[in-house]
C-alpha cells in the first residue's frame, strides 16, 4: 500500500496542479479560461500513447527481456517522436479551436500554454516511470514535488504580477523546461540503442490500445457534446475537472500490478483490496472538491449530477477489471486481451456520438460495464485465486 500512495502521490501532482491552475486562471485572468481544460483534453491521450510505447512498454521490456539499454532507447525516440507530434498540433492550433466551436481569439494563447505544458510532461513523466521500474520512488516523489510546486508558482505567481498571456505562458515554461531537462540528464545512464518497438507495443498493448480510441472518443465525443451550450459545456467542465486527478492517481493501480506482474511477484487481493482503499480516499476527495466549488459556478444541479452520476458507476468497477486486464495481457493473451479492449473502445467510441449532451459519460459506462463483465469471464475461465490471493492457472 505504501509503494501504491507513493506513486499515486506523484501522479495526484501531476494532474491536481493543472487543474487547480485552471480554476486560478479562471478567477484570475479570465472566467472562460477554464474551458482550456475541456477543449485540449483530447491531447491527454497522445501523451498516455507515446509514454504507453516508449516509456511503460520500454521498462517492461527491461524485465522481460532482460533489454537493460530498453528505457534510455526508448527515452531517446520517445523524445523525438513527441516533439514531432506536438509540433504538428501546434502549427494547426487554430484549426483545432474552430474544430472544437470554441473562439479562437480568446482560447490561442492558453491552449498553447497547455500543449507544450503536456509535452513537457511527457518527458518529466518518462524520467518517473523510469525510476519508479528501479525502486527509486522516493526520488521519484522529490523530483515530482519540486516540478509541480514550480509550475504552479511560476504560473498562478505571473498572473498574480501581470495580466499579460504571453508573458505569464512563457514565464512558466521557460524555467519548467530547464528543470526538465536537468532531471533528464541527472537520470540518464549510458546505453547502446536497443529497442523492439514491437515489444514494447505489446507489453502495453491494451493501454496503447486504450488511448489511440480515448483520443477519437473525446476528440469527436468533446466536440459533439459542447454544440449544446453553455449550460451543458459548465457541468461537463466542472465534473471533469473535479474527477481528472482522482482518474489520473489511479493509474497507479495499473502501474504496480504492472511491476508485480512482470517481476512474478503478484498477490490479487492484495492489489484488489489496496486499489479499493486508494479509490476511497480519491472518490472522498471528489465529494469535497464537489460541494467546495459548487457556488462559485452558475451550475444546473440535476445536469451536473447525471455527470457525476456517470463518474461513480465507474469508480465502483474499475479496480476489478483493470487488475485483471493487466494480468491477462501480460499472463495469458496480449492480442485476446487487446482485441477485447478494440471492442469496448469501438462501442465507446460509437455511443459517444449520441445526439445527446450526455454522449460521453453514456459511451463510459457501457463500455466499463462491457469490460467488467468480458475480463471476469475470461479471467475465471482460465485462472483461480487462491484464499491467500495468489493467482494460479487453472488445468
Amino acid at each position: 500500500m505504501r509503494r501504491l500512495l507513493k506513486i499515486s502521490f506523484d501522479l495526484s501532482l501531476l494532474s491536481f496542479i493543472p487543474v487547480i491552475s485552471w480554476f486560478l486562471l479562471g478567477i484570475l485572468i479570465d472566467s472562460s479560461l477554464i474551458n482550456i481544460f475541456t477543449l485540449t483534453y483530447p491531447f491527454q491521450f497522445i501523451y498516455y500513447i507515446l509514454k504507453s510505447i516508449f516509456s511503460t512498454g520500454a521498462n517492461i521490456s527491461k524485465e522481460k527481456d532482460k533489454n537493460n539499454d530498453s528505457v534510455m532507447s526508448g527515452l531517446v525516440l520517445g523524445s523525438i517522436v513527441s516533439t514531432i507530434f506536438f509540433c504538428i498540433i501546434l502549427f494547426n492550433i487554430d484549426n483545432y479551436i474552430e474544430f472544437m466551436n470554441m473562439d479562437v481569439s480568446i482560447y490561442k494563447t492558453f491552449t498553447i500554454y497547455s500543449v507544450l505544458s503536456l509535452y513537457i510532461c511527457l518527458e518529466f513523466a518518462m524520467i518517473l516511470d523510469k525510476l519508479y521500474y528501479e525502486d527509486k520512488n522516493t526520488l521519484a516523489n522529490k523530483y515530482s514535488l519540486i516540478f509541480n510546486l514550480l509550475n504552479f508558482i511560476l504560473l498562478i505567481g505571473t498572473s498574480l504580477i501581470t495580466k499579460d498571456q504571453m508573458i505569464i505562458v512563457l514565464a512558466t515554461l521557460i524555467p519548467l523546461s530547464l528543470f526538465t531537462i536537468y532531471i533528464v540528464i541527472k537520470n540518464s545512464d549510458k546505453f547502446k540503442f536497443h529497442f523492439n518497438l514491437f515489444n514494447c507495443i505489446k507489453y502495453d498493448s491494451v493501454e496503447l490500445f486504450n488511448n489511440i480510441s480515448f483520443f477519437i472518443i473525446f476528440l469527436f465525443g468533446l466536440s459533439n457534446a459542447l454544440e449544446y451550450g453553455e449550460k451543458y459545456a459548465t457541468a461537463l467542465t466542472f465534473i471533469a475537472l473535479i474527477t481528472d486527478t482522482q482518474w489520473d492517481t489511479a493509474d497507479a493501480i495499473v502501474t504496480t500490478a504492472t511491476i508485480d506482474i512482470s517481476r512474478k511477484n503478484f498477490n490479487y487481493k492484495e492489489h484488489r483490496n489496496n486499489a479499493y482503499k486508494l479509490l476511497s480516499i480519491l472518490f472522498l476527495t471528489t465529494l469535497i472538491m464537489y460541494f467546495a466549488l459548487y457556488r462559485f459556478y452558475d451550475l444546473d444541479f440535476q445536469i451536473t449530477f447525471i455527470y457525476l452520476s456517470f463518474e461513480i458507476v465507474n469508480f465502483l468497477i474499475y479496480p476489478i477489471y483493470r487488475i485483471k486486464t493487466c494480468y491477462l495481457q501480460l499472463e495469458w493473451s496480449s492480442l485476446k486481451t487487446t482485441s477485447n479492449k478494440m471492442v469496448s473502445s469501438i462501442l465507446r467510441m460509437f455511443l459517444s456520438l449520441l445526439k445527446t449532451p450526455f454522449c460521453t459519460g453514456i459511451g463510459q459506462v457501457c463500455s466499463s460495464i462491457y469490460q467488467f463483465v468480458t475480463v471476469n469471464i475470461f479471467f475465471h475461465n482460465h485462472y483461480k485465486v487462491q484464499n491467500n490471493g495468489e493467482v494460479l492457472l487453472k488445468s
